[in-house]
């Protein structure tokens, strides 16, 4: 039996339309027999941190940091046309008419078809994140040589 063709994307910003956009690109990939795996770093954590609870830290500065920058996926703002709060609201609302899943959907689809969402742990240190402030569909955190390996291996690879 064939190897399945490898797609890595790595997702660095955490706003809602370039998350949705490397979700439909992952989602797509795996419908089509790909083995398809996120790298979520920096601002990209956002994405899949956890909606509710609190994320602990050590310290003050990574206290600080993570008060300002909750992150999860019900929390992300448009990358252009915010408008304080009303261009997210009007796209979530056109998306919604015309039966596009939401972010929230699209992480649970993008797990049960198999896409490998994984933080990347050097970030999530400096950030003070543990396992814990992720939603449960995250992998086990894992480096930059991890991303390397698999981006070798892949017939795409997307920053994001």
């Amino acid at each position: 039996m064939a190897e399945k063709e490898k797609f890595t994307i790595a997702l660095l910003s955490g706003e809602l339309d370039k998350a949705l956009a490397a979700f439909m690109l992952a989602t797509t990939g795996a419908s089509m027999g790909m083995e398809v795996k996120i790298f979520f770093t920096f601002w990209g954590l956002n994405v899949i941190k956890r909606n509710e609870g609190s994320i602990k830290s050590k310290g003050l500065m990574r206290k600080m940091l993570n008060i300002m920058n909750r992150g999860g996926s019900k929390r992300l703002n448009m990358s252009k046309f915010h408008m304080f709060g009303m261009g997210t609201w009007m796209m979530k609302r056109l998306m919604k008419e015309i039966n596009m899943p939401s972010l929230e959907e699209f992480i649970v689809m993008a797990h049960q078809m198999g896409v490998k969402l994984i933080p990347c742990s050097t970030t999530c240190g400096l950030m003070g994140a543990d396992q814990d402030a992720f939603r449960p569909e995250a992998e086990p955190l894992a480096g930059a040589a991890y991303f390397l390996n698999e981006a070798r291996e892949s017939k795409v690879t997307l920053f994001i």
